[in-house]
């Protein structure tokens, strides 16, 4: 269906009401209001450069070192993050039985801090590193303390915060920087989050599908879906003939596939529709 930016909370309350396995899938636009800034313009267009690739992370030492001090520098702003009403909303939606499952595009894990259960981290999470070579993870934290102790440089530093824990940081030596390698094999480490131009792993991918077949509706709240990795699960949805709502400020990748769309504060919509949810009307 066309774009439909007139639609009001009426409409999505409706939305709510006429559907009981709703599959959501959420984006950066959820953890703003938590202070982590968003890639994108309200026209889907990249506020700044495009974050790294996948392939230059992999291919260049120079560019993980660039990454690691940046990410460092940024790490303590983004951990201390703090999931906002829209994540709440969520999660006491799910709670009432509202929400069957959740995708989200986000790495922040402010959804399950919030009380979310059903949750299929997209894109990974940012609160573990995995080698390159064997695959081992382990935590974010203590690769942090070590790239730290072997660079006591970062402690001092500061920059603009970025999105996904990122940090505006360009004036620095940063072919200077150590990083750590895997304890278990001197392998390269990598955040456990999906770079764009990286596959996200096929069964992460099919558990979504068959979350959005087990659903009778989707919603999109707080993303644009410029990026395929998310937009094709609205695409599958649209050609199982399943309602498509959308709550977000601006253009998204699947207007033309919508049911209804609310452009407005995701926060604002959410906490609303929780509220009637504690007071039995939906």
């Amino acid at each position: 269906m066309p774009d439909n930016t007139t639609d009001t909370y009426q409409s999505i309350l409706d939305f709510f009401h006429q559907h009981s396995r709703l599959v959501v899938i959420t984006g950066a636009g959820v953890s703003t209001a938590s202070g982590i800034p968003d890639y994108r313009d309200a026209n889907g267009q990249w506020k700044l450069a495009q974050p790294m690739e996948y392939r230059d992370f992999t291919s260049s030492e120079l560019a993980r070192q660039r990454y690691w001090t940046r990410s460092t520098i940024g790490r303590s702003r983004f951990k201390a993050a703090r999931p906002n009403q829209a994540h709440i909303a969520l999660a006491k939606l799910e709670a009432i039985g509202k929400i069957e499952s959740l995708i989200t595009q986000n790495v922040d894990g402010l959804h399950q801090r919030a009380g979310s259960q059903k949750v299929i981290d997209l894109h990974g999470s940012l609160d573990q590193v995995v080698c390159l070579e064997c695959s081992q993870r382990s935590s974010r934290d203590l690769f942090q303390a070590l790239l730290i102790e072997a660079n006591p440089a970062l402690n001092t530093l500061a920059a603009p915060a970025l999105p996904d824990g990122d940090a505006f940081f360009e004036e620095f030596d940063f072919s200077s920087i150590r990083i750590p390698a895997c304890d278990n094999c001197a392998g390269r480490l990598k955040p456990d989050v999906v770079f764009y131009g990286e596959n996200v792993p096929k069964q992460r991918v099919q558990n979504c599908y068959d979350a959005v077949d087990a659903a009778d509706a989707l919603l999109i709240v707080g993303s644009s879906l410029m990026v395929f990795s998310g937009f094709r699960f609205a695409r599958h949805a649209n050609n199982k003939g399943l309602p498509i709502a959308a709550i977000n400020q601006g253009v998204t990748r699947a207007d033309c596939l919508l049911s209804l769309k609310i452009n407005a504060d995701c926060v604002d919509i959410l906490e609303r529709l929780s509220t009637d949810a504690t007071n039995n009307d939906l």
